[in-house]
């Protein structure tokens, strides 16, 4: 078993104009100003280092017992899928969906369900949908909020009455938020406040440029939140302390990375929403938030970014991985200079391939 997209991001997402990333990009060490002669190598934290919890929670405006720190918003999910599932219960995740959810579930030996997130409605969740989906042998919905790839946002009252349908055939619901903060002031609270039944992932890893640290967590009521960091000493044991003390950090200057993050997406969501328009070969809308374009194109997709990547030296990512083959997503959260080139390139290569 592995994931076949991240044997594809790991060997060839590599380009002069790489548009398969889908964060912003990487904020520097430097400017995090920590002070490393403060630091320890090594240090207390068996079940989440206890400053790094606070922080998250605080962050959060939840309870520190509802806190698993984890590596990323992937070790989250991973975690809380091993948690939440036996083999062979049956798990609902929304399509299209980000790969490692449904790769981990099938891991884990899951009998996967899928929902379909529709693009006549701009992939919005469908309250009906999953209620026609959702049967007595359901133990999970999986969800992603702001949707990966569309950047789609679901309110809290649709979350709500996706919250009670769960409720009343004794499923979860699990809420990847990584992407939530792009909405930035206008984000709304975790959906984790929305009732038990939710469990919520998240990091500072798409949003803030901080991938490196790996700060990720998961937030559940705390019995389920103990159980997880056992099962947690089947994996990773504990997090290295040294990114757990620069994560405490990270998260006292949270409000300057977050600015920093939305000077640069308000400039390339300009270039990006140009792009849309000068470019009929797309069938996108215009980008409101987020940090990806997720346009279906007229040709083969796969063909298609092979010749991108040959004759323009530029990368997106094929639409297959997630369960949408006739689409591409594209990655805006890079450099404005090399997007600015990126996207001029994926113009060109659609004009030459219309020619063909």
């Amino acid at each position: 078993m592995h994931s076949a997209y991240m044997e594809w991001v790991k060997t060839e997402s590599h380009a002069p104009f790489n548009l398969a990333n889908s964060g912003v990009k990487n904020y520097s060490l430097a400017a995090l100003r920590a002070d490393f002669n403060s630091f320890e190598l090594c240090g207390p934290g068996a079940y989440g280092y206890a400053p790094l919890i606070e922080a998250i929670a605080r962050k959060c405006r939840v309870e520190k017992e509802c806190v698993v720190t984890a590596q990323g918003t992937s070790g989250a999910n991973h975690l809380a899928l091993a948690a939440l599932l036996e083999p062979g219960e049956d798990v609902l995740i929304e399509r299209p969906a980000y790969p490692l959810l449904e790769e981990t579930a099938a891991y884990l030996g899951a009998n996967i369900k899928h929902f379909d997130r529709l693009e006549e409605s701009n992939f919005a969740l469908d309250v009906r949908s999953i209620e026609r989906a959702m049967t007595p042998r359901t133990r999970l919905l999986v969800i992603s909020n702001l949707h990966n790839p569309s950047c789609a946002y679901t309110e809290a009252a649709t979350l709500r009455r996706i919250g009670d349908i769960a409720r009343s055939v004794g499923a979860r619901v699990l809420v990847d938020e990584v992407y939530l903060d792009l909405l930035f002031e206008a984000a709304p609270p975790t959906a984790y406040t929305l009732g038990r039944e939710f469990v919520v992932t998240n990091s500072l890893t798409k949003v803030y440029g901080l991938s490196g640290l790996r700060c990720g967590w998961i937030l559940a009521d705390p019995d389920l939140a103990r159980r997880i960091y056992r099962l947690n000493d089947l994996f990773g044991v504990n997090n290295p302390y040294v990114t757990d003390q620069l994560s405490c950090v990270a998260l006292t200057r949270l409000k300057e990375i977050g600015q920093w993050a939305r000077n640069l997406l308000d400039a390339n969501r300009a270039l990006a929403n140009e792009f849309v328009v000068a470019t009929p070969e797309l069938d996108c809308e215009p980008l409101q938030a987020g940090t990806v374009l997720f346009p279906r194109i007229r040709f083969p997709v796969d063909t298609f970014c092979r010749f991108l990547r040959e004759r323009y030296e530029t990368v997106v990512t094929p639409g297959r991985f997630f369960g949408a083959p006739e689409r591409v997503r594209i990655g805006i959260g890079g450099d404005t200079r090399l997007l600015a080139e990126g996207l001029s390139r994926v113009h060109d290569a659609l004009e030459e391939w219309s020619r063909y």
